[in-house]
């Protein structure tokens, strides 16, 4: 399997890039410049945190927006991934009620795909000072926290999936297992 980690600039990308490294899927950090026909032949993509305000500075976010309009492959947004990705199917985007970088506790809405197996809540490392206000139509919300109402959230239609929070960390509990779950939906993409 080949999954890259498309880079936005995040602190933690790398780690993105180790994790699924760790799991033993061919992986590489790609520029969020690379044009979609340039990625070859990937079959999944995440696409990772970034510190621009991604509401009012979607350009630092590169062909994000190529990869979500091209890709039928499944695609995992993470933090600013996320919040390009509520922004361009029509959601919204803004200022957190309460900006966080700390742990957070996290409560699963909907356990299958991404919290497959996992407890219904358990705690997550935040780092974001946006969230999104309205997740867009064709979307659903998979898990919630007491300051964020959308932790989580997939596309009803399409392989698309998004977290806040960053799982590519060791303070998130159960990290490490959301990642196999993800290459588990990319494995049934597949059949």
């Amino acid at each position: 399997m080949r999954v890259f980690v498309v880079d936005n600039g995040g602190q933690w990308t790398h780690r993105e890039w180790r994790v699924l490294k760790y799991l033993q899927v061919e992986t590489k950090i790609v520029p969020n410049t690379t044009p979609f026909d340039q990625l070859g032949q990937v079959d999944a993509l995440v696409l990772s945190g970034g510190a621009p305000d991604v509401a009012s500075e979607a350009g630092r976010m590169g062909n994000n927006g190529e990869y979500i309009d091209k890709a039928d492959f499944p695609i995992l947004g993470i933090c600013a991934g996320m919040h390009f990705m509520a922004n361009h199917f029509g959601g919204s985007t803004g200022p957190a009620i309460r900006a966080e970088f700390s742990k957070t506790r996290l409560y699963v809405d909907e356990a299958d795909g991404l919290f497959a197996g996992l407890p219904k809540e358990f705690d997550v490392w935040e780092s974001h000072n946006d969230e999104v206000k309205n997740v867009p139509e064709r979307f659903e919300v998979l898990a919630h926290s007491n300051t964020c109402k959308v932790e989580a959230m997939r596309s009803i239609k399409r392989p698309l999936y998004a977290l806040q929070f960053h799982p590519e960390v060791e303070n998130t509990d159960f990290g490490m297992d959301i990642f196999r779950n993800f290459l588990k939906q990319v494995e049934e993409w597949q059949k």
